[in-house]
């Protein structure tokens, strides 16, 4: 008798192991780009740049009612933040990536051990969303965006895509360790200014064929390091709109005299291989128009994963 109970309970616990399984979070798909937020310390002047210079659509922010957004495209756009105290050189606030479930990534990366809070935030335009924090301290949010977005107003907008966001990495084992081993992020090139070096470290979400740059600096961290000027974290700490053609872009801008902030003297082509043009906000973060696809060859390494493309 004693055998055969032993039996029963050894199947019973044969049978419960697939639903123990089966009840563990699944990672929700991570699609593309959010948005990112960036501080200013002249509303005016980023508004001028954003609406003018860039041609985005000003807009409310459910987040944040002292914030104001500027879309690109219904579910895309830059957050803008009023300057807090103490903010030294910084500029940017956080990054987002878009997901399929707000609520599912909390409990996916809740799961994993990661520290999140007690539940999504939802705002008035149905969208959801959370933060985290990276290994190195930089803010992270998760945006389910809503079900059935609004149309935007921006007929003069320069571009309808952000293809990629990047900021300042010290580790790049350690950010790896998050976003792809518990996010699931894909390689797609790295690069260095010189021959034998990297310092930018490019990798898709799991989803899409957006993407997050680390740019690298050689200074032990967390933090930004004590020397650095806000002028060069502004060239580190930046985001990237899509282009067919970014020299038919700057044409364009030059002919609509647009071209009022600060920029690059004209296109280069990057060390990726793809055409790039380099403006700045009135607080430094750069905003970097790009072709979607390469000119050359890139350096250092081939890309490994598909770009993304207008149609997207």
């Amino acid at each position: 008798m004693r055998i055969k109970f032993l039996a029963v309970c050894l199947l019973a616990v044969c049978a419960a192991a697939p639903a123990v399984a089966q009840t563990a979070p699944v990672r929700p798909e991570i699609t593309g780009i959010s948005h990112i937020a960036v501080y200013t310390s002249n509303p005016a002047a980023t508004e001028h740049f954003y609406t003018v210079i860039l041609g985005a659509a000003k807009l409310p922010d459910p987040e944040n009612p002292r914030g104001v957004r500027y879309a690109i495209n219904p579910t895309q756009f830059i957050e803008v933040l009023p300057l807090p105290a103490g903010a030294g050189v910084n500029r940017l606030d956080h990054t987002a990536w878009k997901v399929t479930s707000a609520e599912g990534m909390r409990r996916y990366l809740a799961a994993k051990g990661w520290k999140t809070p007690a539940r999504v935030l939802r705002g008035a335009d149905g969208s959801s969303w959370f933060t985290v924090l990276d290994p190195e301290g930089n803010k992270v949010q998760f945006v389910q965006p809503p079900a059935h977005p609004k149309p935007i107003d921006a007929p003069h907008v320069i571009g309808h895509q952000i293809i990629h966001m990047g900021f300042l990495v010290h580790s790049r084992a350690k950010e790896d360790a998050f976003y792809r081993g518990l996010l699931g992020f894909k390689p797609y090139w790295w690069g260095g200014m010189k021959k034998g070096e990297i310092d930018w470290v490019s990798q898709q979400v799991p989803n899409g064929h957006e993407w997050l740059e680390y740019m690298l600096v050689k200074e032990p961290g967390p933090g930004i390091p004590a020397a650095m000027t806000q002028r060069q974290l502004g060239i580190l700490d930046h985001f990237s709109i899509g282009e067919v053609s970014v020299p038919q872009t700057y044409k364009m801008l030059a002919a609509q005299n647009r071209l009022t902030s600060r920029h690059d003297a004209a296109p280069q082509i990057g060390r990726d291989g793809k055409y790039q043009f380099n403006l700045y906000d009135p607080d430094g973060t750069r905003i970097e128009l790009m072709n979607f696809r390469a000119t050359e060859k890139p350096c250092c390494s081939p890309f490994t994963a598909a770009a993304p493309s207008p149609s997207e």
